[in-house]
């Protein structure tokens, strides 16, 4: 998660806040957003833009927000951040009681919402690869305790389940 103080944080609170699914933001915006100016990089590198959370710690402000860089137009100086259309429509979330039933989808989403690979997101449950894409093909469903855990790991990535939870 994006740490306050750090100099992108700005960046994740003002996307974070938002419940649109596209935002575009000029490289001004952002700036005044950041309240200080981009580096020379982000003018002149489509690179830097990158959705690699690794790489960056710009990056890592907009996906953890939630979004993607969508598209950057380095003439007009421009971003589009985007909510990746696939997890807001590939899943539905069911309940049994205050447990969230976790299925093949809504796994997934939660996967690629933090960014991770299967294997990555494995060792961020304390789980087999393997068993992550079991649980993605729905050859197995998560245990009870399992469901509870992922909820857990899900509110603290911040990913949002929409409007039926």
């Amino acid at each position: 998660m994006s740490k306050p103080g750090s100099k992108y944080y700005p960046l994740f609170t003002y996307l974070h806040e938002r419940d649109q699914d596209e935002i575009t933001l000029t490289f001004a915006q952002i700036e005044k957003i950041l309240g200080k100016p981009l580096p020379e990089g982000a003018r002149i590198e489509r690179g830097w833009w990158s959705n690699r959370r690794r790489a960056s710690p710009q990056a890592k402000a907009w996906l953890d927000a939630g979004y993607k860089v969508a598209a950057v137009d380095l003439q007009r100086r421009q971003v589009v951040f985007a909510v990746p259309a696939k997890l807001a429509s590939r899943y539905i979330v069911e309940r049994d009681g205050d447990t969230i039933l976790w299925n093949a989808g809504l796994i997934k989403a939660l996967r690629e919402h933090m960014n991770m690979s299967q294997a990555e997101f494995a060792r961020e449950l304390g789980v087999r690869q393997q068993t992550v894409s079991e649980w993605e093909t729905g050859a197995y469903a998560p245990t009870r305790a399992t469901s509870k855990h992922l909820t857990l790991v899900a509110e603290r990535a911040g990913f949002r389940y929409g409007a039926d939870l």
